[in-house]
């Protein structure tokens, strides 16, 4: 029976049969690849499928060789499926992992190739010694047999008789030989049917496993996506917590300057009453002044009226006393004529 030993995710490739040259992806996406070992055959096998396709069904034999041509690709000849395959992995540590399994696989391959030959040696040593028993018998029946045999056994006969021998006892071997290679290939094709059924059942049970989790990849995307929204949702309130915090370390503020405020409240109202009393005051000044200025503005007025009446008697005066200039000037003139008459 079939069983894995050692898994991992890669891309499959295969060479392209027309030119030897291009890789042809043989997934969409990376895929599992197992290697598996078969307990009864004593064989192993790197197996990839992807849905109901298998990609790779390849056996590993020991002259296989797993060559790593980039940092995150490998590839291998198979030459029972007259192909190429190639591995593209994430990470040179998933590369490095499957080369490591490859070597390892290859020589636990080459051991059971080996020990395969030494059964298959054995098995014919013990049928050709088996096969030399069996002709002595017989030849000894043919000389025990009937008169007539007796006769035409002669002595130029013995040639052909042994030859005759040597061709039966080659026969016989030929024969066993195809016997136990037939009940062996009988048996591997029994252990085909069954890992073949194991493998269906496997591939069903694989289908099946996957279409669960592809269910439970499906709800966890949603539940990602809830958990993002949640996240966004947490955010927001973080940022309107902030804002509030801001709102209420603000608020805080005013009140404890509102605090300091009615501290002195009681301050401002004994102000305020002085305030009111000097303006009670002033209010009564105000008055005493606005009756002193009437008077002042009566007594002003009277001013003015009477600085009007001097300006007009000294204006007139001022008339006067041009007119007595002129007279006086007249005079002079008078006087000056009459002294240059003289």
């Amino acid at each position: 029976m079939e069983q894995p030993i050692f898994t991992t995710r890669a891309h499959v490739f295969q060479i392209d049969p027309s030119t030897k040259k291009n890789w042809v992806p043989g997934s969409k996406q990376a895929v599992t690849v197992s290697y598996f070992y078969d307990s009864t055959r004593n064989s192993y096998r790197i197996i990839s499928v992807d849905g109901s396709k298998v990609i790779i069904n390849s056996t590993i034999t020991p002259n296989m060789n797993f060559t790593k041509t980039s940092q995150k690709f490998g590839q291998w000849a198979d030459s029972r499926a007259n192909t190429v395959f190639g591995l593209g992995f994430a990470s040179e540590q998933q590369l490095a992992k499957f080369a490591e399994k490859f070597l390892e696989v290859k020589e636990a391959a080459k051991l059971a190739r080996e020990k395969s030959q030494e059964k298959m040696e054995t098995s014919s040593e013990q049928s050709q010694e088996s096969g030399r028993e069996t002709p002595s018998g017989n030849q000894a029946s043919s000389f025990n047999g009937t008169d007539d045999e007796k006769i035409s056994i002669g002595p130029e006969n013995e040639p052909l008789k042994s030859e005759v021998e040597q061709s039966r006892v080659k026969c016989e071997l030929e024969l066993q030989a195809l016997r136990e290679s037939n009940a062996r290939l009988q048996e591997a094709l029994e252990e085909e049917k069954i890992s073949a059924e194991n493998w269906r059942s496997r591939v069903t049970q694989s289908q099946e496993e996957e279409n669960q989790l592809r269910n439970q990849i499906s709800e966890l995307e949603l539940q990602c996506k809830e958990v993002n929204l949640e996240k966004e949702r947490n955010v927001q309130l973080t940022l309107r917590i902030q804002e509030l915090e801001s709102d209420l370390q603000d608020k805080q503020q005013e009140l404890e300057d509102l605090c300091k405020q009615a501290e002195i409240i009681p301050q401002l109202m004994a102000e305020c009453e002085n305030l009111t009393a000097k303006l009670q005051a002033a209010e009564l000044k105000s008055q005493d002044l606005s009756e002193k200025l009437k008077l002042l503005q009566g007594e002003i007025d009277g001013s003015q009226h009477k600085h009007k009446n001097m300006k007009t008697e000294l204006k007139k005066f001022m008339d006067l006393l041009d007119g007595k200039i002129d007279e006086l000037h007249e005079v002079r003139q008078g006087i000056s004529k009459l002294g240059v008459d003289n």
